[in-house]
C-alpha cells in the first residue's frame, strides 16, 4: 500500500520556480529524502529506494547538494593506518 501526502503550493510558486507541479513534487519529494539522510533518519539505500533511483545516483545527488559522505577525521587516519 502506498501512502500519499497532500501539499498546498500556490501558483504563484509554481510560476516563481518555472516549473509545473509534478516537476515540484519531484524537487520536494529529492529534498526530504536528502535532508531525511542527512539527519540520519533514513540510509541512502532508503532514500535512493523511495526516489526509485540508485543508490550511487541518490548518493551522486547529495554530492552536488552539497553534502559530504566522508568525513574522517586525523584521529580516524591513524586508527584506519595503525592497522596497516
Amino acid at each position: 500500500m502506498e501512502n500519499v501526502m497532500k501539499i498546498e503550493c500556490p501558483s504563484e510558486l509554481l510560476l516563481g520556480l518555472h516549473v509545473n507541479i509534478e516537476r515540484l513534487a519531484e524537487i520536494v519529494k529529492l529534498e526530504a529524502a536528502i535532508a531525511l539522510f542527512r539527519k540520519g533518519k533514513i540510509s541512502s539505500g532508503m532514500a535512493a529506494n523511495w526516489l526509485g533511483i540508485s543508490r550511487v545516483t541518490f548518493l551522486f545527488k547529495e554530492i552536488e547538494q552539497g553534502g559530504v559522505l566522508l568525513t574522517d577525521s586525523v584521529d580516524d587516519f591513524r586508527r584506519e593506518t595503525k592497522l596497516l
